[in-house]
């Protein structure tokens, strides 16, 4: 079972991507936090690492191989739900994109020489623009085989789902006993469905109370429920957790083992399979001359590093 940052993506939506876009910039897709981050649980705080792009070197070879109307466009669009620190989010001014996956993002830019534009969108609504809107879509996408029948996607980072409580687990949470108890997740995410959802299937089954599934736009707002108390656990990828865990300044701690890993992707649009394997080249030049790891280790996450990548891997669900 995939986990992950994972949004399930169903025929119909393939069927009607482009006719989607607009209708999920005007919609929300859950149940909006009420309440706004306090400062000690905001996990969007300010970036841990600062990439140069200018440290990185434009590779003629793969430059050449950019499609003709990207490469005169200039400019590499990517869409983003900038909510997921450390992987993506917000910087200290509010407006600039930051983490691992924008830097990652700035390096296949200057690899091909092409400015990278990373704009901020709604989780749900990234891949239905694929291609209309966005060249790339780069927001901690699990891999799984439900999107690979959707979009191309190119192997990148290795994250599981793991569990935060409060500190000292006040609550005595226990991941053998979750039926009745308040649990947050992001929408759109594994850790909402197939994990929760399939958890709670099990509590009914059993004829206990159904979990009080919290489903938030915001990773940032689930993480304020938790150190707030208004939920009793939280469930994320596993370099979220870790993230949120330093940001919160010690008031939360991670519950168990990291488990279900599974590799991330960047999506491409399904039809651009010409720009998917130059992307995957790009990620291997950037693997090998150690600037991909560099990336990695100055948030913090070097454990999620891949050691090859691949256009559309066999998922294992």
């Amino acid at each position: 079972m995939q986990k992950s940052r994972s949004l399930p993506v169903t025929s119909t939506l393939k069927a009607a991507a482009v006719i989607a876009i607009g209708a999920l910039a005007l919609t929300g897709c859950t149940n909006a936090s009420q309440a706004g981050p306090s400062s000690a649980a905001s996990a969007s705080g300010s970036a841990n690492a600062s990439f140069d792009p200018t440290t990185i070197t434009k590779d003629d070879s793969l430059a050449a191989m950019v499609p003709a109307a990207l490469k005169s466009k200039g400019t590499l669009t990517v869409g983003s739900d900038t909510s997921y620190a450390p992987a993506e989010f917000l910087g200290a001014d509010g407006q600039t994109p930051v983490g691992y996956d924008v830097d990652i993002a700035k390096a296949i830019g200057a690899t091909l020489g092409l400015k990278v534009q990373v704009q901020t969108a709604e989780f749900t609504g990234i891949l239905p623009a694929l291609g209309p809107k966005y060249d790339l879509g780069i927001s901690s996408f699990t891999i799984n085989a439900e999107r690979l029948k959707a979009v191309n996607m190119v192997s990148y980072f290795n994250a599981g789902t793991a569990w935060a409580v409060q500190k000292g687990n006040p609550k005595k949470f226990s991941l053998d006993d979750v039926c009745g108890k308040s649990i947050g997740v992001q929408t759109g995410t594994t850790q909402e469905d197939p994990d929760l959802s399939g958890r709670n299937k099990k509590c009914a089954a059993d004829g206990k109370p159904a979990i009080n599934i919290v489903t938030l736009k915001n990773q940032t707002d689930v993480t304020t429920r938790l150190v707030n108390g208004s939920i009793d656990a939280m469930a994320a990828d596993s370099p979220i957790i870790g993230y949120a865990l330093a940001q919160t300044n010690g008031q939360l701690e991670k519950l168990g083992d990291v488990y279900d890993a599974a590799p991330q992707g960047i999506a491409v649009a399904k039809s651009d399979t010409a720009l998917a394997a130059l992307i995957q080249k790009t990620l291997t030049k950037l693997m090998a001359d150690g600037s991909y790891k560099k990336i990695l280790a100055g948030w913090g996450n070097a454990e999620g590093a891949l050691t090859t990548s691949e256009v559309n891997p066999a998922a294992k669900s």
